[in-house]
């Protein structure tokens, strides 16, 4: 089979390469590959900024993103032609508390292993084994666009985690604030406006089409380049009840503090990169977070009840805004002319793969 393959921590090795078709245990489902999203996470892996082969290897078949078919599976399990989206994250071998429950994303010991990522192979190649647990059912009527499941699957963690904490309290949001225009921004800003809020996307320059997928959607695009996050702001629009981080730039999770109104949750997504410094207020900030109940915090991956809830607001974006999901695909590209350049694109939204047509 063909598949797309990198080393680890050398960059520049990203190529594609014929692999022998993997054979599944009777305990596995083959599933052929359709289509696989690639992002940020992608092009660092192959820049080699991070990343391990599974044990004994030298390489690992990238992408995290991905829709297939059945081929065949134990009985019981899933059934051939049943179109599937694969969980990412596994848990670690000798199961932390929170593996052995199935949470497998808030793992303690960092002994887990990721589809693509993570001391396992991913998804871009043509075929796959899985483990029937980790495959999640999509309907067919989502086919063209459930390779955006596993985006959607961690803001679909991050608001379940909101609502959690905000639980503390009485409380009833009214206005959202996303910070960037990327893929998560975008998925994250049409998930709140599903839940009937108010949301404003901030990001640099005129958002591209994330911003296109937010306003059609009825969000309001506030641009960094004239605005900055501050009070101002916050004045300007009204208290805000929650803010998502999806950037990445450090800086900005600094000024979302300041930001959020009174018994305001902020939630960051972005990983950050590079070792930026900077001076703050400190004391000011620390007042104004206990003073207000103000709540920070991180979140990263997913597991499978954030999988299947993305599938079920997938199916509710599309039919409210139909069509509007397939906008956020702004190029398709096959497996055959894949390379790294296809990700150094500034002004795409989602690159796709497209394995099997």
């Amino acid at each position: 089979m063909k598949a797309f393959v990198v080393s680890p921590r050398r960059a520049g090795s990203g190529h594609l390469t014929e692999l022998p078709d993997p054979k599944p245990a009777p305990d596995q489902a083959l599933v052929r590959v359709l289509a696989v999203g690639v992002d940020g996470t992608d092009r660092e892996l192959m820049r080699g900024e991070y990343g391990e082969a599974p044990p004994g290897e030298d390489r690992r078949i990238i992408g995290h993103e991905s829709l297939g078919r059945v081929v065949s599976a134990p009985n019981g399990d899933l059934q051939a032609g049943q179109l599937v989206v694969a969980i990412v994250r596994r848990p670690d071998p000798l199961p932390c508390a929170n593996c052995a429950a199935g949470e497998w994303d808030m793992c303690l010991n960092g002994l887990y292993t990721e589809r693509g990522i993570k001391g396992a192979h991913g998804f871009l190649a043509e075929l796959y084994t899985e483990d029937p647990r980790y495959l999640v059912p999509v309907p067919d009527s989502l086919a063209g666009v459930a390779v955006l499941v596993e985006p959607l699957s961690i803001v679909e963690k991050a608001v379940e985690q909101i609502q959690r904490i905000q639980s503390r309290l009485v409380w009833a949001p009214r206005r959202a604030l996303v910070l960037g225009a990327g893929t998560i921004g975008a998925l994250a800003t049409l998930l709140l406006r599903l839940q009937g809020l108010d949301v404003f996307l901030y990001s640099r320059g005129d958002g591209g089409r994330g911003r296109q997928v937010a306003e059609t959607a009825g969000a309001v695009y506030l641009s960094a380049d004239v605005q900055p996050l501050d009070h101002a702001l916050a004045r300007e629009i009204g208290p805000l009840d929650i803010i998502i981080e999806a950037t990445g730039y450090g800086p900005l999770a600094f000024d979302a503090m300041h930001a959020a109104g009174a018994n305001g949750v902020i939630c960051l997504t972005g990983v950050s990169g590079g070792r930026r410094t900077l001076s703050i207020d400190s004391d000011h900030l620390n007042l104004e977070m206990v003073l207000t109940n103000k709540v920070m915090f991180g979140t990263v991956n997913a597991n499978r009840r954030h999988f299947e809830r993305g599938v079920l607001d997938l199916q509710a974006i599309e039919a409210r805004w139909p069509g509007l999901a397939e906008r956020m695909i702004t190029r398709r590209v096959p497996l055959a002319h894949f390379s790294p350049g296809d990700l150094e694109r500034p002004d795409e939204l989602k690159v796709v793969v497209d394995v099997h047509l």
